[in-house]
């Protein structure tokens, strides 16, 4: 079984930056073979998906694609030789207020979901 674990999340004042990160265990196949994302759920909002990530094995560069609102201040990367992936969150607004989350890229099928990590940034 599949185990997601979400760390780095906390209280960042307006414009700051932040790092969290996700680590993977229990998968079948290395994990460079999965493409993954990173998503967010603000309360009495929809979780949604902020940053996706697609698989990449030997020499194939990976791709990543952002929600508009994250565009040019988020960067997905992955560290396979840790199962780890992660999120470099940088000129932080209060909209980015969410537990966020990681999982496979949606488009191939989610994993359980692991207990996400709380990020606030107070207006």
């Amino acid at each position: 079984q599949v185990h997601l674990v979400e760390s780095g999340g906390g209280l960042v004042e307006r414009g700051g930056s932040l790092r969290v990160s996700c680590k993977v265990s229990g998968i079948s196949f290395g994990f460079g073979n999965y493409a993954m994302a990173w998503y967010r759920q603000a309360p009495g909002k929809e979780r949604e998906l902020v940053a996706g990530l697609s698989s990449a094995v030997g020499s194939t560069v990976a791709t990543t694609n952002y929600a508009d609102s994250v565009k040019g201040r988020f960067t997905v990367s992955r560290d396979n030789t840790k199962n780890t992936l992660y999120l470099q969150m940088n000129g932080l607004k209060p909209e980015d207020t969410a537990v966020y989350y990681c999982n496979r890229h949606r488009d191939y099928g989610l994993w359980t979901w692991g207990q996400g990590t709380q990020v606030t940034v107070p207006s």
